[in-house]
């Protein structure tokens, strides 16, 4: 499948010929300058996996559960500008005040993961489940399936899972996640990465034989009956394009070529990868680990390449390089080019909000709720990269000093 935004979203028209036509640097002292004029007016979040030419003028940058805490920093903002993807900006419209308008600038920027699972698809599944289960919670007064959804998914499921008491995770919460969700489900539908659900569910001591695929194309989602009752955590058939090209055999190269390498990779890769490697982890994890190696360390990184070459960078003492040689960038991440980042901030200069993102009063309660669970349940950490502006971090958090991830 390719990387495409949701079906439902306005399309991105044509920017100015302006802003395609000027030069990189033009466009670099545009950005700065609408962004000086309109100081606290607007927050500006970047992506871990965002170009360096965009991620330069974040306020904060972070991965995706930074950036939902970070979202609800500063409410006297009159904007916040999400260089990221739709999902991540719909995310930040429910958890900021009512009067902030949220911008994309691309809206072409989708997640094709997260397309992976519709909500008229998943309501099918779980009729299926129900049918299958029952809805009586058991003697511990758990249901007989709580839906989780990675944060990559729709506004729509969202409100789908806080409807029905299930809850948001991410790459850097999902087994504290799975953990609450167990104290209060018999079993968990996971949506929709499979490899994050089942690499998380595997190291929490969950057997392969309890975590079936959902074929959403297939009755019971092409398992048994007898399979799905002994299941403990049923996974949707999802995946992240660019995490799934990481393989086993670039990891034996990758050692072969540099015998101490220390091999760290996304949990959105798959489970052969995962197990292969010395590490995985979220990207913050990741951004982390490889600021606390002693000088001279050797890293092969498994995630979006624009994060691999910024780490490169900022830590020259090390030798970093990304784990598949031709790797091409997150697609639709790289959609936010400098010209429509300098467009969507001088508009806001005239006093015209473009392209914001709005999700419908009747999902944002239910899907907010689900986002409180998470945000209850463990406490994000800092946003990092460009840092806080004027040196105020959201409460709990200090400023840090490099970027951030998914």
């Amino acid at each position: 499948m390719q990387d495409r935004a949701p079906s439902d979203m306005p399309r991105q028209g044509e920017i100015p010929a302006e802003y395609r036509t000027a030069s990189d640097d033009e466009l670099q002292e545009r950005i700065a300058a609408a962004k000086a004029e309109l100081a606290d007016r607007v927050v500006l979040l970047g992506h871990f996996y965002q170009r360096d030419e965009v991620v330069r003028h974040a306020d904060y940058v972070g991965d995706s559960f930074q950036l939902a805490r970070a979202a609800t920093a500063h409410p006297d903002a009159e904007a916040i500008v999400f260089c990221g993807v739709h999902f991540m900006a719909e995310t930040a419209d429910i958890l900021s005040g009512d009067g902030q308008a949220v911008i994309l600038p691309h809206l072409g920027a989708g997640c094709s993961m997260a397309d992976m699972a519709d909500v008229d698809s998943v309501t099918d599944c779980w009729a299926q489940l129900e049918e299958l289960y029952g809805t009586e919670p058991d003697e511990q007064g758990r249901q007989p399936v709580l839906p989780v959804t990675y944060m990559n998914s729709s506004a729509a499921l969202k409100a789908f899972v806080g409807a029905r008491g299930g809850i948001v995770c991410t790459s850097s919460n999902a087994a504290q996640v799975l953990e609450w969700a167990f104290e209060r489900g018999q079993r968990v539908l996971f949506f929709p990465d499979q490899h994050l659900g089942r690499n998380t569910a595997k190291a929490m001591g969950i057997g392969l034989e309890q975590m079936p695929v959902w074929d959403p194309r297939q009755p019971l989602g092409g398992s048994t009956a007898e399979q799905l009752q002994d299941a403990k955590v049923i996974l949707w058939h999802g995946f992240c394009s660019v995490h799934r090209r990481f393989t086993v055999a670039q990891i034996e190269k990758a050692r072969a070529e540099h015998p101490d390498v220390q091999v760290i990779v996304h949990p959105e890769c798959p489970m052969e990868v995962v197990d292969a490697a010395d590490a995985s982890g979220s990207t913050d994890a990741i951004v982390k680990a490889i600021q606390a190696a002693p000088a001279g360390s050797t890293f092969a990184v498994g995630t979006e390449i624009n994060l691999v070459q910024r780490l490169a960078a900022q830590h020259p003492e090390h030798t970093i390089f990304c784990l598949d040689p031709v790797i091409c960038p997150c697609s639709t991440m790289y959609r936010i080019h400098p010209g429509y980042l300098a467009w969507v901030l001088e508009e806001l200069v005239a006093s015209r909000v473009v392209n914001r993102i709005e999700v419908p009063s009747a999902v944002q309660a239910h899907s907010r709720t689900a986002l409180e669970r998470m945000l209850a349940v463990v406490p994000p950490a800092t946003p990092a990269g460009a840092g806080p502006r004027n040196g105020s971090a959201p409460a709990g958090t200090e400023p840090s000093t490099t970027g951030a991830a998914q």
